[in-house]
């Protein structure tokens, strides 16, 4: 039987997956500088380094959709409905994804707003607690001294993805073949929020269990955050799993 699948093809798609293994290399070489770079014990490498991670993720898969097999035939046809992104994309795992995103960025604006100066006076790093007169300084902290430029990060990964989706929802293609992409895109921006709803929930957690003061905080603190953790845990391996194998590449 004759290979149908055109060389340049095989070559765009074998390129596509080794863009999207790279750019997950990429992302924990980084990581790990950058957690090896905390001199200072400031706590910030760990969570610049999910941050990290989670970009280079995104970037991977966006350089392997570049290098994606294009349609080459001659005539092509197009139905009369317009396509959304919210069509492409898997609809159980965006809508977990979407909550993962809002209940990270309410962990933040909580924290952020709670948060109080380190012994150093760093804005935003510790968090006090009074009680019986006694007051508790633990760090870190995910408050403002963290939570700035790991927001951004999130806010710069977002809009990429989104631009990536639109552009894809809107290409000529097989419609399963741009499914594949949204889903692999969708997982890539997973990565992104995961991971950092999984450092900060678990730095939060271990701040507020410590706390001698008040049993009270640390039990609320397991009650509210362990959901957070364990999901977000899930999501990373649903991702990982959608990025390095993609349906595209199965078949």
């Amino acid at each position: 039987m004759l290979d149908t699948v055109p060389a340049e093809s095989r070559l765009r798609a074998h390129a596509d997956r080794c863009a999207r293994w790279a750019g997950l290399v990429a992302g924990v070489v980084v990581a790990q500088l950058l957690a090896r770079m905390d001199s200072d014990d400031l706590g910030a490498g760990v969570l610049y380094a999910l941050a990290a991670f989670g970009l280079c993720a995104v970037g991977g898969v966006l350089l392997g959709d570049a290098l994606a097999p294009r349609p080459r035939a001659v005539v092509r046809t197009a139905g009369l409905t317009p396509r959304r992104v919210r069509d492409q994309v898997p609809p159980r795992m965006t809508r977990l994804l979407l909550i993962q995103a809002a209940s990270f960025v309410l962990l933040l604006t909580v924290t952020t707003a709670v948060a109080s100066p380190d012994d150093l006076g760093r804005a935003g790093r510790a968090l006090a607690v009074t009680c019986g007169g006694v007051t508790e300084v633990h760090s870190p902290w995910p408050g403002s001294f963290y939570a700035v430029p790991i927001g951004v990060s999130l806010a710069v990964g977002t809009a990429v993805c989104a631009w990536a989706l639109h552009r894809i929802a809107h290409r000529p293609g097989e419609e399963q073949e741009r499914r594949d992409r949204s889903s692999a895109i969708t997982a890539a921006w997973g990565l992104l929020v995961s991971t950092q709803l999984l450092g900060a929930a678990t730095t939060t957690s271990g701040a507020l269990t410590s706390t001698t003061c008040d049993g009270a905080i640390g039990t609320a603190a397991v009650v509210l955050l362990a959901p957070l953790v364990l999901l977000a845990l899930f999501t990373v391996a649903w991702s990982l799993f959608t990025v390095l194998a993609p349906r595209t590449a199965r078949r």
